[in-house]
């Protein structure tokens, strides 16, 4: 099984970017969930979503996990979050920052050791977007990193989600941010 933990502050679209990807998934015909904790139920408050998938029924419910991937789209949880917690030897973190590999791991030096992969999602999103909603970017990030799915058939699916709820204008800046997300990261 699969477990993806994304840490944000609500309102950055950590629990859309989970259910995105769940919808993209789940047409693939594996098994997915996609949930959240919230601390404080507002805007900017932390807050946890996950994402679980495997090829055979999900019976497990609860909210622990020992995640596979962990993606921070807020880089200021990097410092007073735990983002470390229930990790596996083998876990890989995408972690939004604007500073350099180098400086980010001088800066959090516990992260030395780890696969860790940056990208200044923050930016991106401000580039596409005019605001921060950073879980495009971490999405395409994301699928680089993990290597899930391909990028092409991931656009083609993620389009049809978006396309139940947002202009055109909108589906065409997330698409090319994503592919912008896939090409940088690293």
């Amino acid at each position: 099984m699969l477990e993806i933990r994304w840490h944000s502050r609500a309102g950055q679209g950590a629990v859309t970017g989970a259910k995105g990807l769940a919808d993209v998934i789940a047409g693939t015909g594996k098994e997915v969930q996609a949930f959240a904790f919230y601390g404080s139920a507002k805007r900017g408050a932390a807050m946890t979503a996950y994402n679980r998938i495997d090829n055979n029924r999900i019976l497990n419910h609860e909210k622990f996990m020992k995640p596979d991937y962990i993606l921070v789209i807020d880089p200021g949880l990097t410092y007073i979050t735990d983002i470390c917690a229930n990790e596996k030897s083998t876990t890989k973190y995408i972690i939004t920052t604007h500073l350099s590999k180098e400086e980010f791991l001088e800066s959090k030096p516990e992260l030395k050791a780890k696969e860790v992969y940056i990208l200044d999602c923050i930016k991106l999103s401000l580039d596409a977007f005019g605001k921060s909603i950073p879980n495009a970017p971490m999405l395409g990030a994301f699928l680089k990193v993990s290597r899930a799915l391909e990028l092409d058939f991931f656009l083609e699916s993620f389009r049809k989600v978006l396309g139940k709820k947002l202009p055109q204008k909108v589906i065409d800046a997330n698409m090319e941010v994503i592919k912008k997300a896939y090409n940088e990261v690293k």
